[in-house]
């Protein structure tokens, strides 16, 4: 079967691979994103997950979400959690492994190639179960960063692995053409990417 022939899922983990760009100063522009998988196959369905919190998800995140639904994306949300651990920490819970990889089982007899878009070595065990049902995985993350921000259990087991910075000149936002929209997203997408909310005093729980 051609490329151009097979079916196509993308599954995009919002939080790690803003981390990713960020640390590789790209700012990716969605729409091109789009365009650049849908020449390269029959693209079914294109799914963004993300946490968010109820105090900014109205100001923030929420018309980047409206944004992507709007222009092609599923988006996949889920409220994150707040808690103070036993040494009086207070960490935040906000993952997205699951419903990804529920997702993904679901599409699994409906697609050819799976596009991971995440470093997390979690989810290589995904990609095995994925490859037993005759679907071809490709990971987008980086090993241009230090440390490289794909873990190597994960970029070994797929069928392929792409460095988002060879992407950059497809994917990536002209800055003059950035929309006001974008800064309250990375604010509040900032809050969901794994990195520390406020430093000493919260941090994301990766368990």
């Amino acid at each position: 079967m051609s490329a151009q022939n097979e079916k196509v899922a993308l599954f995009i983990d919002g939080a790690n691979i803003y981390t990713t760009a960020k640390s590789l100063g790209l700012d990716i522009d969605y729409k091109r994103l789009l365009r650049e998988f849908q020449s390269g196959g029959q693209l079914l369905r294109a799914f963004y997950y993300t946490a968010v919190f109820e105090d900014q998800e109205s100001v923030s995140v929420r018309p980047l979400i409206d944004w992507l639904e709007y222009n092609g994306y599923t988006v996949v949300t889920k409220t994150a959690k707040e808690f103070v651990d036993h040494s009086g920490r207070r960490k935040v819970k906000g993952k997205m492994d699951i419903e990804l990889a529920v997702d993904a089982m679901e599409i699994a007899p409906h697609i050819d190639r799976m596009v991971l878009f995440s470093g997390d070595g979690d989810f290589r065990s995904l990609v095995q179960a994925m490859q037993r049902r005759g679907v071809r995985v490709v990971v987008v993350s980086s090993m241009s960063t230090q440390p490289p921000m794909v873990a190597q259990e994960l970029r070994r087991q797929a069928d392929e692995f792409i460095d988002i910075k060879a992407l950059q000149n497809k994917i990536s936002r002209d800055p003059a053409q950035r929309p006001p929209r974008d800064r309250g997203a990375s604010q509040s997408l900032q809050r969901t990417s794994g990195s520390p909310i406020e430093a000493g005093e919260h941090e994301f729980d990766e368990d």
